[in-house]
């Protein structure tokens, strides 16, 4: 099963942060929440921390989890995900690796094609059953 973590990073006025996968990326032009693997030895937060400086360029402040979701693909792949809260960061917020990045009301977040994974997460945003 591979180990993911993500960011659920919220600005002042409440929207988040999502990112477009590039078109050479599997499961492309897909939205989803910035994060990536855990690598071995590393503690979630920690992966995470380093994932948005890599993606992002940004030394975050890595909040609460704020949901854990298991999802199997199609192809039997697993994913465990969870879900910080990121709400403050250092430095300049650049995309390094993202065909687009937006932020987004959380009410607008079903407007967009997410990965399988984060839709259940995306409903549970969008209608306030999840607040952040």
């Amino acid at each position: 099963m591979k180990e993911v973590v993500a960011a659920l990073m919220v600005e002042a006025d409440g929207k988040l942060l999502i990112c477009q996968r590039t078109k050479h990326q599997s499961l492309p032009l897909k939205w989803e929440f910035p994060g990536g693997k855990i690598e071995p030895g590393e503690e979630p937060r920690e992966a995470l921390q380093r994932e948005l400086d890599e993606e992002l360029g940004i030394d975050a402040t890595i909040g609460p989890e704020m949901a854990r979701i298991r999802h199997m693909y199609q192809n039997g792949n697993m994913v465990d995900l969870r879900f910080y809260l990121v709400q403050e960061y250092r430095g300049t917020l650049t995309n390094r690796i993202f065909r687009d990045i937006r932020w987004v009301g959380l009410k607008d977040l079903p407007e967009y094609d997410f990965l399988d994974a984060d839709i259940e997460l995306v409903r549970d945003l969008a209608s306030g059953t999840l607040t952040l």
